[in-house]
């Protein structure tokens, strides 16, 4: 097992804030993420991966519903929630 997996045996989420592109460069981003999230499929459990426009966190604040689950960008979820695909 990698000495990393020792260390950090759960993720609990992956958040990502978008910022420098405007509101297209956001959804395109969250698209490409929503597109490289398979990549997590050999974890053998669900890591949630949030992502949120930087200008909602500084408006909304971080515990807000403004985060996009990247398996459902049309939904909306505080970091805190569940807000992920549950396996």
């Amino acid at each position: 097992m990698e000495e990393w997996r020792r260390r950090y045996p759960l993720f609990r989420r992956v958040l990502f804030v978008l910022d420098g592109t405007g509101p297209a460069g956001v959804e395109n981003r969250t698209r490409a993420l929503h597109a490289a999230v398979g990549l997590l499929a050999h974890f053998p459990y669900d890591v949630p991966v949030l992502a949120v426009p930087l200008a909602d966190l500084l408006q909304h604040g971080p515990s807000a519903p403004v985060w996009r689950p990247v398996h459902d960008p049309d939904q909306r979820v505080p970091w805190t929630g569940p807000g992920h695909r549950q396996t």
